[in-house]
């Protein structure tokens, strides 16, 4: 019987702030049937797009791709926060609801033309997912594809990164 991931995703209310219901993914790491079927699926579908690498994003989303990089035997690119990387680094800034945030790559580990698949845990106003798109795009590649394991419907995520070709393996309203 195939797993329902969503039965492994805990709901934490008014976290971080009051109001906000929380996904908390430590749940599906706990239960390795259900952490290996959502890879199992990650990798089934970054397959369907014919990709070169993985670019990850800091943090959660290197939980799902190292291990999707590995069974792909391809390479994994680290979309960190700035001042995490050592060396010669890309960087962009994109605009939150309050202020600024920066994400970086390292110089160089996006090859001009490859492909890439840009992989989260989730999926809520697309922010940091564009952030990582333009920062592929700088550095040469292409984005080929946006994998995440959850979409929060409601906050308008898929519209924002409607230029993507983008998965979820499970989608939630905002509220749920």
């Amino acid at each position: 019987m195939p797993v329902n991931l969503a039965d492994y995703i805990r709901n934490v209310p008014d976290f971080p702030i009051h109001g906000v219901q929380f996904k908390d993914i430590t749940s599906l790491l706990l239960a390795p049937d259900a952490f290996a079927a959502t890879i199992e699926r990650m990798v089934e579908q970054a397959a369907e797009r014919n990709v070169d690498c993985l670019a990850a994003i800091d943090s959660r989303g290197f939980l799902f791709a190292a291990p999707m990089a590995d069974h792909m035997g391809l390479p994994l690119v680290l979309v960190r926060k700035a001042g995490k990387l050592p060396g010669e680094t890309l960087n962009y800034e994109y605009t939150l609801e309050y202020g600024t945030n920066t994400l970086e790559i390292h110089a160089g580990d996006i090859k001009p033309g490859q492909r890439v698949l840009i992989v989260d845990d989730l999926l809520a106003t697309g922010g940091s997912i564009e952030a990582a798109a333009n920062l592929v795009k700088n550095a040469g590649g292409v984005p080929a594809g946006v994998g995440v394991v959850i979409e929060l419907i409601g906050l308008n995520g898929r519209e924002n990164l409607s230029g993507y070709d983008l998965f979820s393996l499970v989608t939630f309203e905002v509220d749920e």
